[in-house]
């Protein structure tokens, strides 16, 4: 696997091996110890999620506070998303910063995000089953979120937002300045 350090401290772009021919392809989409050598990443994953939405889905930005907080190994099955993380950990150089990736289907690019992100993505194709693997269980009343559009992050969701279909409480999320610390 090839990973890719960002500027923000943790956050990590992971491309894994392919291995293709006329029948298709293999790769292995996780594996604790070649991640853990290779990357230093060494989370223990408790919990996968996966999610099916249509082109012009938003969801974000989450996030889990306190000992609820999660890293989160992402990556999309199928379809193609633009997947977007705020750094929200004070001590951090790159507070309040944004970062944005696109993954896909064809890419099999996986990202990890360690704790303190916030997370969303927007769909860019028809369809998109997004999958991700979590260090901690989801807790409802450990649950964060800032707002997808704050201008202090000036995101460019690569999306129409007038029309981009949201969750309601996605809609009600605060305002960075006003958003729940992550510790």
């Amino acid at each position: 696997m090839q990973v890719t350090e960002t500027k923000f401290p943790g956050l990590k772009i992971i491309q894994p091996r392919i291995f293709g021919d006329h029948r298709g392809f293999f790769f292995e989409s996780y594996n604790r110890k070649s991640l853990t050598k290779e990357s230093g990443i060494d989370a223990e994953f408790v919990q996968d999620n996966m999610a099916r939405s249509s082109r012009g889905v938003l969801r974000g930005l989450h996030y889990q506070i306190g000992d609820a907080a999660q890293a989160k190994l992402v990556t999309v099955i199928e379809g193609e998303v633009l997947d977007v993380v705020v750094d929200l950990r004070k001590e951090s150089p790159t507070y309040g910063q944004h970062y944005k990736i696109r993954l896909s289907g064809e890419n099999k690019t996986q990202f990890f995000v360690p704790r303190g992100f916030a997370h969303g993505y927007a769909v860019l194709s028809e369809n998109a089953l997004f999958y991700y693997k979590c260090d901690n269980y989801y807790s409802p009343e450990h649950e964060g979120g800032v707002m997808y559009n704050d201008p202090a992050f000036n995101i460019d969701w690569e999306i129409d937002l007038s029309t981009a279909l949201l969750s309601d409480k996605d809609k009600k999320h605060p305002a960075f300045a006003n958003h729940k610390p992550v510790k």
